[in-house]
């Protein structure tokens, strides 16, 4: 099968025929052509009520990712495995999965506006060997994908861990701290059995979920890393010279993922981050597979100094948006501002023109008490319009983490003050969010997704 590589042009025409279909509720000429029933939903979404079959648009899952404009506007939501004896019930709640989430906290997302939740999930198989089904964090997803469903949103499956790789792979567990470093686990860089139990845990997933019609996307790891978490190496021109084609190269393991899910569904866009942490300048060294639904993907969280910015011993927040901050470390300020971002997003525009697929960000935000927040997100966002890529912020907390009164960083519903931990308030941010969410236009509920040509 040859790799597809529309061009720029191919990109504008599918903008106007899926912007005429959803108007006129019509499939395109492509779209007819192609067309082939998808099958049933899974009971999971069977409670879902929906408009007659006729009443609603014709489109493929693809379409939602490769139209060339933005149909995918939503939110985070973070979930993992809860550790006994460690984890707060106030918090995480008491099942193995955790924070709990309500029909109320989709609802009240969807009222906002969000037309897409991308799922941040542990994988469905368990971390440590013998590597098998893992029925608690099935049950999880599950429940979660109903509620999704409910509140008439798209969701994406994202697997943050699974077999050799734990949650504290995202914690910098110190080396002097004993119980983080019992439950860390990266060994999946390393271990040849454990990337085969992903082989076959992404293959039971798909299978579980191909015919789900809010799942329109399956992220096969959150932010791969092992670059980071072996090397401390940042650099993709350190990196591949050294560890192209080993255990540790993500463009050597996710292929067998993709693969593996399109033994069971040919139908499903795949979602695939970049190394380290899925870092926009990583992008130009991912390496496409020949599969002709796959969405290419980063997280955008730079420049971190500004965006995780904490308080000094003052309280101050010296780095401001826009402002001034040593963005290339050579010891000398540079001026933070929207051309800055323009230029850091430049590989999206470069990567779609050498290998015409889709690029998407499922992962991007700032700390909500940053001077200038709302104009950093504000900007952020725009170019992310204009570069017709779809977007989900971190991060949505549920209303139980929000009664339990932590800070919660990435929480716009708390405003700038730092003091606020538990109550919605209005501010700038959530203006930006809320107007940006405003443009999203397409539901569950009015499409009846169709197949796409094998």
């Amino acid at each position: 099968m040859k790799k597809l590589n529309p061009s720029i042009i191919v990109f504008a025409l599918a903008t106007l025929l899926i912007t005429g279909c959803l108007s006129a509720g019509v499939a395109t000429p492509q779209e007819e052509a192609a067309a082939e029933p998808t099958g049933t939903a899974v009971p999971a979404t069977e409670s879902m009520t929906e408009p007659a079959a006729n009443d609603r648009n014709e489109m493929t899952k693809w379409n939602l990712w490769s139209s060339g404009e933005v149909m995918l506007r939503g939110i985070n939501i973070h979930q993992r495995v809860i550790y006994e004896g460690w984890d707060d019930p106030e918090y995480y709640g008491d099942g193995p999965v955790g924070p709990v989430f309500t029909q109320e906290d989709f609802d009240h997302l969807a009222e906002l506006g969000a037309n897409y939740v991308n799922i941040s999930h542990p994988g469905l198989f368990t971390v440590d060997e013998p590597f098998g089904l893992d029925e608690g964090s099935q049950a999880n997803l599950d429940q979660l994908l109903e509620m999704i469903a409910q509140a008439d949103m798209f969701a994406v499956i994202s697997f943050r861990t699974g077999p050799g790789r734990s949650e504290l792979t995202f914690w910098g567990v110190g080396p002097d701290d004993e119980m983080g470093q019992n439950l860390l686990n990266d060994s999946v860089w390393e271990d040849q059995a454990a990337q085969d139990a992903w082989v076959d845990m992404w293959r039971a997933t798909a299978e579980r979920y191909k015919d789900n019609p809010v799942v329109v996307g399956y992220d096969l790891m959150v932010e791969p890393n092992s670059s980071a978490v072996f090397f401390d190496v940042y650099s993709p021109e350190e990196f591949y010279p050294a560890h192209a084609d080993s255990l540790y190269d993500w463009n050597q393991f996710y292929p067998r993922l993709v693969e593996a899910i399109r033994e069971v569904d040919s139908d499903t866009p795949i979602l695939v981050g970049t190394m380290s942490f899925s870092q926009v300048d990583w992008l130009p060294y991912l390496e496409p597979t020949d599969d002709p639904r796959t969405v290419y993907t980063f997280h955008q969280y730079m420049p971190h100094d500004y965006t995780h910015q904490q308080p000094d011993e003052q309280g101050n927040l010296p780095a401001a948006y826009p402002g001034e901050l040593d963005l290339n470390w050579d010891g000398e300020p540079d001026s933070l501002d929207r051309d800055w971002l323009e230029s850091l997003l430049s590989p999206v525009d470069e990567f779609r023109s050498n290998h015409g697929m889709p690029v998407a960000v499922n992962e991007y935000g700032v700390m909500r008490f940053e001077p200038g927040a709302a104009e950093y997100l504000g900007d952020l966002m725009g170019l992310l319009e204009n570069l017709g890529v779809n977007h989900a912020l971190w991060a949505w907390a549920s209303a139980q983490v929000l009664r339990y009164g932590e800070m919660q960083e990435f929480e716009y519903r708390l405003g700038p003050d730092m003091d606020n931990l538990t109550e919605e308030v209005p501010s700038e941010l959530m203006d930006v969010i809320v107007g940006n969410w405003e443009q999203n236009r397409i539901r569950p509920s009015q499409v009846k997704f169709i197949a796409a040509n094998p």
